[in-house]
């Protein structure tokens, strides 16, 4: 599909509203060609070809996530320095849109002084007041598209800001996901760690025993102790892992570290969807991500920023008139005294000089033929994040398959050599590797769940997020 048919068109109609002289060139830049449709990495055990759903993160099915995320869409500050850029994009428009009215203006003076002497008519006083008040005003005729292109260009940067403040949205949504999921993660693999320190402990114990009754050597009992150390020093860093995730979701929810309330922390098993994600495709997915939607309203905008610079090469006609009054007696002003009025129309054209209008032609058609790339680079870099999203969670769903099987065979291993240890059929290298063996599978396993958790996570954020609820208004209107 080429994503380009339907912006060319709408860029050319808004800059060549009211102004036959339009950017026509914009149809003949050169148009790149994107075929969509279903994803090359979506794979059938993995995912589905159901649309994404708006509120993808209750998947989960889970209400301390639910109340996270409602808190971080209501407090967050990224998202409220986003809605101000809407406001201030709004103003603007609004600011573009006066321009279709008449312009009034009121003028009032008041002073004293002296005439010059041989401007005196004889009888009449040198010294005296003289007070004005006139109102003026003035209407631009839109000929040549100026004004209308300059709203149209205020209202692409309204949509532009606008699906910028959902990208944020996107963002925090699977921000406050990710960091709650690694949260959960860190809390999972805490408990692995701490399993496999107490199964070590008890091999320690039992090498030990063998130690005091003379079966084994003093190297053994070394040996297990340093493995039992190692796995014991991971348990702080998971720990610091898990409290800065808690961190970063006092922040994401407008909160300060202190006040995130202690349930938050409570989930101790990975964040996983265990049925196939659903997706949707291609298609789907650009006509959803913000970043897609943002860039563009942008080239729109720049697009009617040319109907703007060439309106300058014909004349701006204003109909304007004055009326006012000239007096040297204030009662006079408001009492039906000399009263004079001046109505006409006023030509502004810049000629025969008109190099300055060319030169701001020909940089806003660079503006835009630069937005039009932009918006060809934001839909390949949107397919290429969503293909390697996808890539990258099919992969770690099939290591994580293998670690299960791996952890299954080092603990039938382990069963078996604890027994022969018991027994005396084994020497205490065979006894070490086997825990080894079980401690590294396990403890892999267990990051591979959260790597899995954060791949997933991943994959809804390179889709857009399902989010597509404009923030503060919809399609930049009013």
């Amino acid at each position: 599909m080429n994503f380009r048919t339907f912006l060319f068109p709408a860029v050319s109609a808004l800059a060549l509203a009211g102004c036959a002289a339009g950017p026509d060139h914009i149809a003949s830049l050169p148009i790149r060609d994107v075929e969509t449709g279903p994803f090359l990495s979506a794979e059938a055990d993995s995912v589905s070809a159901a649309p994404l759903p708006q509120d993808w993160w209750r998947l989960y099915d889970d209400p301390v996530l639910d109340g996270l995320v409602a808190d971080a869409l209501a407090a967050n500050t990224d998202i409220e320095q986003a809605v101000a850029r809407i406001d201030r994009a709004r103003a603007a428009l609004r600011g573009a849109r006066a321009d279709r009215l008449p312009q009034v203006g009121l003028d009032a003076s008041a002073g004293y002084g002296r005439t010059p002497e041989a401007q005196t008519l004889p009888g009449q006083d040198r010294d005296g007041g003289q007070f004005s008040i006139a109102a003026d005003i003035a209407y631009e005729v839109d000929l040549f598209g100026r004004v209308s292109s300059g709203i149209a260009a205020a209202r692409g940067d309204v949509a532009a800001a606008s699906a910028d403040a959902e990208a944020v949205r996107v963002m925090v949504v699977a921000d406050t996901t990710s960091a709650y999921a690694d949260a959960a993660s860190a809390a999972a693999r805490l408990r692995v760690a701490r399993s496999i320190v107490d199964l070590l402990e008890d091999s320690l114990r039992l090498t030990r025993l063998r130690h005091d009754a003379g079966y084994t050597d003093g190297l053994a009992v070394a040996r297990i102790e340093s493995l039992v150390e190692q796995r014991m020093a991971t348990i702080p860093a998971i720990e610091a892992e898990r409290r800065a995730a808690l961190f970063a979701l006092a922040t994401l929810t407008g909160r300060a570290p202190a006040e995130l309330p202690a349930d938050i922390g409570a989930r101790t098993v990975p964040l996983e969807i265990a049925a196939p994600l659903p997706v949707g495709d291609g298609t789907q997915m650009l006509a959803r991500r913000p970043d897609v939607r943002a860039a563009e309203q942008r080239a729109l905008a720049d697009g009617a920023r040319i109907g703007i610079a060439r309106a300058d090469l014909y004349p701006r006609i204003t109909l304007g008139g004055t009326i006012g009054s000239d007096t040297t007696k204030l009662g006079d002003l408001f009492a039906g005294g000399p009263l004079g009025f001046v109505l006409g129309p006023l030509i502004d054209w810049a000629f025969p000089n008109r190099e300055p209008v060319y030169a701001r032609i020909d940089a806003a058609e660079a503006n835009a033929a630069g937005s039009l790339a932009a918006f060809d680079g934001t839909v390949l870099v949107a397919l290429q994040e969503a293909e390697t999203a996808l890539s990258n969670y099919a992969r770690a769903l099939e290591r994580r398959r293998i670690l299960v099987a791996a952890v299954a065979s080092a603990e039938r291993a382990a069963r078996i050599v604890r027994a022969q240890n018991r027994e005396g059929l084994v020497n205490s290298l065979d006894t070490l590797d086997a825990e080894r063996t079980l401690a590294e599978a396990s403890a892999e396993l267990a990051e591979q769940d959260a790597a899995v958790s954060r791949d997933q996570i991943a994959v809804f954020r390179a889709l857009g997020g399902g989010w597509q609820q404009d923030i503060g208004g919809q399609n930049g209107e009013e």
